[in-house]
């Protein structure tokens, strides 16, 4: 089973969630894998402190072309989907950002004057924290298409474990790539209007996307029963509530796990696991 946990902003206590169920989970006899899938700035590892055994590049073809060969027919602009490659008067112009890596370009010239070639987008790094394995990735520094190396974090997935997901925030690209395919999703929000106005673009994703899914509301005392509402109104199952605390505070400033230093909140966190294998497909 794929467990993702994500939220529709960044703050919510998304990693928080994803570590600690991940710990209470490796209490059991079925193997458990952390991935984390916030590539821009990942941070489980802060908190589950894994020993790295493996560390994989990851490159992305990029077009590149030969300027004495193309004849500027216009064959590759008219092919680009993400309009990364245009054709003006008698030269070709390549919009490295927006490339998305598919060859086509290459594959349709005619004059064949379009080489891929390989460039850094990346690292995945593999280890282990305890009995919990570990995957994470490592968005090059400038890169900004953390879709595709979310998509290769996620070849590392191990079929026979029961994976908890970090997902990255929001609802753009990198979290489709993360959520594509998972068996649940635990979406973590707020009680501020801030966080239910994109915990309902984060649930409108999900819906979309056919991934059955429940709710964690993180500091619930903070704010009022708009989430609440909310939820209870679209159907909604609200699996935990975790208050705001000093303690809980303090364990994660100093990059602690919460069941190891709350003792009281290891239940909540088994609970929420329990809950969260069982909610319907």
């Amino acid at each position: 089973m794929v467990i993702a946990v994500a939220s529709g902003k960044g703050g919510t206590g998304k990693t928080t969630i994803a570590t600690n169920l991940a710990f209470v989970a490796a209490a059991g006899s079925q193997p458990v894998q952390l991935v984390d899938c916030d590539v821009d700035e990942p941070n489980c590892h802060i908190f589950l402190n894994p020993t790295i055994t493996e560390t994989h590049k990851e490159e992305l073809l990029r077009p590149q072309v030969d300027r004495a060969a193309c004849t500027v027919c216009g064959e590759c602009e008219r092919t680009c989907r993400f309009h990364a490659i245009v054709c003006v008067k008698e030269q070709v112009l390549l919009f490295e950002h927006l490339c998305h890596g598919c060859g086509a370009c290459a594959i349709v010239c005619p004059e064949k004057a379009i080489e891929e070639v390989p460039q850094p987008l990346g690292v995945v790094e593999v280890g282990r924290a305890g009995a919990i394995h570990f995957a994470q990735g490592r968005l090059e520094v400038r890169e900004a298409r953390s879709a595709m190396l979310v998509s290769a974090v996620r070849r590392y997935q191990m079929p026979e474990a029961l994976v908890i997901l970090d997902a990255p925030p929001g609802t753009a690209c990198p979290v489709v790539a993360a959520m594509n395919g998972v068996d649940r999703a635990l979406l973590v929000t707020e009680p501020t209007p801030f966080g239910l106005n994109d915990l309902k673009m984060a649930v409108a994703m999900l819906r979309q996307m056919s991934v059955p899914f429940a709710v964690v509301i993180n500091q619930c005392d903070v704010g009022d029963a708009r989430t609440i509402d909310y939820c209870e109104s679209e159907g909604i199952e609200i699996l935990a509530q975790i208050p705001s605390r000093r303690d809980i505070a303090e364990a994660y400033a100093e990059g602690r796990l919460i069941v190891e230093c709350v003792p009281q909140m290891r239940q909540v966190f088994e609970d929420l696991l329990a809950a969260l294998q069982e909610v319907p497909a």
